[in-house]
């Protein structure tokens, strides 16, 4: 599902690390669809991305796509902003999303909505993409469900 922009003009613009670790995230966001890194030799999900497995240090990784929904874990209603261009933004919220079908990583990011209303631990939510087609990249946002 796409959003509407909720983040303001100015800020910088994420892209793939110049090691092309993250690359396949930010592809795949692009095409709207949420992965995750997965180890080829054991199975395991891990987040973020690492050329290691954390669980039996293969180098055989690759990407797994995941069905974007998953559990408030923790949140933060953000006051000060942490660049000039969200001064505008405050409040927002930023979330700590676990995702049961990828081995209960977690994902941080924002959530969308009023940034006042309640939120409670382990509630659902789900992925949604925010695209900025003049920058080339798609933004991982949450939503409640």
């Amino acid at each position: 599902m796409s959003a509407a922009p909720y983040l303001p003009a100015g800020l910088p613009a994420p892209a793939a690390a110049n090691d092309g670790l993250d690359t396949e995230y930010w592809e795949a966001a692009r095409r709207h669809e949420l992965v995750v890194q997965r180890c080829n030799a054991c199975q395991g999900f891990q987040w973020g991305p690492e050329w290691i497995c954390h669980q039996c240090h293969s180098f055989d990784l690759g990407w797994q796509k995941v069905s974007g929904r998953g559990t408030i874990y923790s949140w933060e209603r953000i006051w000060h902003p942490v660049h000039p261009a969200l001064r505008e933004a405050c409040p927002y919220m930023v979330v700590l999303v676990e995702l049961p079908d990828a081995g209960n990583v977690r994902m941080v990011g924002n959530l969308l909505g009023d940034p006042m209303e309640e939120v409670v631990i382990g509630s659902a939510v789900e992925a949604v993409f925010e695209d900025h087609p003049d920058d080339g990249v798609t933004l991982v946002q949450w939503r409640r469900v």
